[in-house]
């Protein structure tokens, strides 16, 4: 297993396409405007050493029986998908963002339980491939992109119907030694700081729309395939290197970028879907159960964090013994609170599956989620209530050390008696930087949107099952059973 820094070496001598500002950066590793998010992600391997972390942190390979990060492993039993959300609480409280390495995960997981699947009714042998891809990935331990989101063009046309087909990721030349593909995937958390990039389909397809059903790994520095960098709120304020970037040591959010495939090689060992289109809608919705099933452990963290800068700014400024704010911090612990509750209980839920692996409870994982594209706004909104308008109209640091006008910010800016004006200022940047912009709309949207969790919560609800509880209480059902109905 690698320590953090270990990791964070691994990553200089990538040849990485990286692209920021309309600039090509050379050095990523280095460059202040990534380097947050690289650090963010080291903790996930500095977890696995850490005394109090160990068991959250590294897990047993049930492919080797040696001990691996947990970031690398498959999950064995509902024990084992607690323990993720118990890590991920613990990270991004630690953290306070995104710390990226979730997503590969889930991706190879999620693809582990349906290439199992997919050699069962087709003869194939992908799971194979996948099996041994794994076994690089835990010897070597190394963080992984989950790469699903395609920019989908005209969203109301299926892939083989849009203007320009590379709007998806598609396949355009098999040969005998493997495949090229050409297209994106948009939105990529952590991929400038990855090691390796596994493609997956976004959307359910037809028949038509074959060579849209891929799914395979490649180095992220692979040629031909080009990382262009997001903008987030308030990003060049890192370039300042100064308190006004907020969460200064670990960033916004998880650094996004979108990956543009140009005709890349990928040789069959590495290819672990290739025209099964009829799996492409179960590999999304399984990874999608598991991605969901995080947020109510990392976002319940980054809500710890959120809770304690508001109670923090409160004291400062005077208000925190008066009734209504802890009313609302309260408020903002039960609904942080919740969101755990419902990453813990889609775990406790999971069951063993065909390849041996298990899954979490879909419906239950569904629910967090969209709690969380709500809950998450409400407890920014009620930070934002109980520190007051300055977080958003605060002078710079820069103005707090100037010669002629820091004596009036120190002055104009100061709280309760005794604490230093600095310590306010860091607190306000850091709620500031949580509570506002990208890390909102990583909320909502992380995941999948929340109408594609109404959409597997109405497919999963069992519907039927609760019309039928209500007519024969009703005594208008034509079934005489008292047998209680099971979820």
């Amino acid at each position: 297993m690698k320590t953090g820094l270990q990791y964070i070496d691994s990553l200089r001598d990538r040849k990485m396409e990286v692209y920021y500002l309309g600039e090509r950066i050379e050095d990523p590793v280095e460059h202040l405007s990534f380097r947050p998010h690289i650090q963010a992600a080291a903790a996930t391997y500095d977890m696995a050493f850490h005394p109090d972390w160990e068991d959250l942190g590294s897990a047993v390979s049930c492919l080797t029986g040696e001990r691996i990060n947990r970031f690398t492993h498959i999950h064995q039993s509902a024990g084992d998908l607690v323990k993720k959300v118990k890590a991920l609480r613990a990270l991004g409280c630690y953290t306070g963002t995104c710390f990226q390495r979730c997503v590969g995960w889930d991706a190879l997981n999620a693809l582990y339980i349906t290439t199992y699947d997919m050699d069962q009714k087709k003869g194939t042998s992908y799971h194979p491939r996948l099996v041994e891809f794994l076994r690089y990935v835990q010897r070597e331990d190394l963080m992984c992109d989950g790469a699903m989101t395609d920019p989908k063009g005209d969203r109301s046309l299926p892939p083989h119907k849009q203007a320009d087909p590379d709007l998806y990721l598609r396949i355009v030349e098999r040969r005998a030694d493997g495949i090229v593909v050409r297209g994106a995937k948009a939105h990529q958390t952590g991929a400038v700081n990855s090691h390796e990039v596994i493609a997956m389909p976004t959307t359910a397809m037809g028949p038509n729309d074959a060579d849209w059903s891929v799914s395979f790994a490649i180095p992220a520095d692979a040629p031909g395939v080009t990382h262009i960098f997001g903008r987030q709120t308030n990003d060049t304020r890192r370039l300042e290197n100064t308190a006004d970037c907020g969460n200064y040591r670990f960033g916004i959010v998880g650094g996004e970028a979108l990956i543009v495939f140009d005709d890349v090689f990928i040789p069959w060992e590495r290819v672990f879907m290739c025209g099964e289109h009829e799996f492409a809608g179960p590999l999304v919705e399984t990874f999608a159960s598991f991605h969901r099933q995080n947020y109510g452990g990392c976002k319940a963290g980054v809500a710890d964090v959120m809770v304690g800068a508001a109670a923090v700014t409160a004291e400062y400024q005077g208000t925190a013994s008066a009734s209504h704010v802890r009313d609302k911090l309260t408020e903002m612990m039960q609904m942080a609170e919740t969101l755990y509750c419902g990453s813990i209980a889609c775990s406790a839920e999971g069951t063993q599956t065909p390849s041996g692996a298990y899954f979490v409870n879909p419906l239950l994982a569904n629910s967090t989620k969209l709690n969380v594209t709500r809950f998450m706004y409400e407890i920014s909104r009620l930070a934002q209530d109980i520190a007051g308008g300055f977080i958003a109209t605060l002078p710079s640091e820069k103005d707090l050390r100037h010669p002629t006008v820091g004596k009036y910010v120190k002055k104009y800016f100061a709280g309760v008696a005794g604490i230093p004006v600095e310590d306010r200022f860091r607190m306000a940047r850091l709620l500031e930087n949580m509570s506002c912009g990208a890390a909102m709309v990583e909320a909502m949207h992380g995941a999948g949107s929340p109408q594609a969790q109404k959409i597997m919560i109405y497919r999963q609800g069992n519907l039927e099952s609760k019309k039928k509880a209500a007519k024969r209480l009703a005594g208008i059902d034509d079934e005489s059973k008292d047998t209680p109905q099971v979820r």
